[in-house]
């Protein structure tokens, strides 16, 4: 599981998403209509999937964001001594409870970037309420869009048929200008 936020002027926006084993993206995200702060907001998108995850019924989780606070504190090797961050470690660990294994592990921002462009796209959409897309389709594409159109012809044959039939008989087609003509 990969989770991050966005803070920005206006909104705060959460981003999480599960991968499976075989490789299935399990996204979500939110828009948080209160206020945080940086580290509350990373909170907020590690709950958000872990409860995802033990919806999904998964029993083994590895946990990855790039908030070095959130996953120090998670693992124990760090004292919260925020106020307003004690509940927060307090639901992670309650909810890390649900799992048979769970580990939880800094990564650096840059492998991070789904995570984080779920939480900016949250932040940034204007939406009055909840939201429901299917799931996110992202594709890879090696060409240009242009090149992949191709038009069906009228007569049904392929849009070369015209040119090889000129080339072999020197005639053009008989729908072109009248009536046939020799070159």
């Amino acid at each position: 599981m990969y989770f991050d936020g966005a803070v920005n002027i206006k909104v705060v926006g959460i981003g999480a998403i599960l991968i499976s084993p075989i490789g299935h993206h399990y996204p979500a995200t939110a828009r948080l209509r209160f206020f945080c702060t940086n580290n509350t907001t990373e909170y907020e998108a590690c709950i958000m999937g872990l409860k995802m995850a033990i919806h999904l019924d998964v029993h083994e989780l590895l946990v990855m964001g790039d908030s070095d606070l959130i996953i120090r504190q998670s693992q124990g090797e760090w004292e919260t001594r925020d106020i307003k961050l004690i509940p927060y470690r307090q639901c992670v660990q309650d909810l890390s409870k649900r799992f048979r294994s769970i580990e939880f592990r800094y990564i650096p921002r840059f492998h991070n970037e789904l995570a984080d462009a779920l939480a900016t796209l949250a932040s940034m959409l204007p939406y009055p309420g909840n939201t429901h897309v299917d799931p996110l389709e992202i594709q890879v594409r090696n060409q240009h869009g242009y090149c992949n159109t191709i038009e069906t012809e009228p007569d049904g044959e392929p849009w070369y048929h015209d040119i090889k039939r000129f080339l072999k008989t020197r005639e053009y087609p008989e729908h072109a200008k009248g009536d046939k003509k020799k070159l």
